[in-house]
């Protein structure tokens, strides 16, 4: 029997990444990354730093002189003008176009400041020249009053930012209808006025010339001032049932001329009776 040697029973030590001492810079799908890769793209502008903001030379301008609570009206143009150098030669590396503006108010100052070291000369008339500060802290005086009113402004409540405009939609196409009113209903109430009228017979024994015509007008008249009037009230009981057949038929012929509407609100429903002028209005 053969004994296998001691180095072929040696235990392989486990796997370990190169750089054990190492942190790691991420962690990518749950594997440490001790190494950035080499085809790794970082913008240029990913790591810019932004410093100040401003809206332009004027509110550069008006910052530094605030910011140290210089006199505007007496403005140290040579401490003012070297800060405001330093500054627009930091926006000159990053954005050139941006710094033309800037540019352009820096070489205002420096001529400023060139005009203050010349020898003052009075004017023909006598009076003394203009300060050549006066027309930049007049531009800077207005700018701030601009400044601060749109600051103000937009202090002020504002729609879609600060409160919304209540929105209210009323729906007036849902009118009231009606439903038809159809012969078995006018039958119906026609045979319950003639069971009411019953109730009211009399043994007076007269003879009346009833006119279809006249009843129209009659009826027509009972309509005025009323906004609806009930089929029964159209009718007078107490006449009789010839009064009745004579004011029904005048009712009927109302309705065929277009005179007049009856209407039910349902099925079963009382009827009613209103003026077609009326509901032409």
């Amino acid at each position: 029997m053969v004994l296998p040697s001691t180095d072929s029973l040696a235990v392989a030590p486990p796997l370990q990444p190169d750089a054990v001492d190492q942190v790691a810079l991420a962690t990518l799908y749950g594997e440490p990354l001790f190494q950035l890769p080499q085809d790794l793209y970082i913008p240029p502008d990913a790591l810019e730093v932004f410093l100040e903001a401003f809206q332009g030379p004027l509110d550069l301008l008006l910052y530094l002189i605030r910011k140290q609570n210089f006199n505007i009206f007496e403005i140290p143009l040579a401490e003012v003008t070297t800060q405001y150098l330093q500054y627009v030669e930091q926006i000159r590396s990053h954005n050139l176009e941006l710094a033309a503006e800037y540019l352009l108010m820096a070489a205002m100052l420096i001529e400023i400041k060139s005009r203050l070291l010349l020898p003052v000369h009075r004017a023909d008339d006598g009076h003394e020249p203009e300060d050549p500060r006066a027309e930049l802290v007049r531009r800077l005086l207005e700018y701030e009053r601009i400044k601060l009113g749109a600051v103000k402004l937009d202090q002020l409540p504002l729609l879609g930012r600060d409160f919304w405009r209540p929105q209210v939609r009323a729906d007036f196409s849902h009118e009231p209808r009606y439903e038809t009113v159809s012969p078995d209903d006018l039958a119906q109430a026609w045979r319950d006025l003639l069971a009411r009228a019953k109730l009211h017979q009399h043994h007076t024994i007269t003879r009346e010339h009833l006119s279809v015509r006249e009843y129209m007008g009659v009826v027509l008249r009972r309509l005025q001032g009323h906004r609806y009037l009930g089929f029964e009230q159209l009718f007078d009981v107490m006449r009789g049932p010839q009064v009745l057949v004579v004011t029904f038929i005048a009712t009927l012929e109302l309705a065929r001329e277009g005179l007049i509407e009856l209407t039910q609100a349902e099925a079963f429903a009382p009827i009613y009776v209103r003026s077609a002028q009326r509901s032409a209005n």
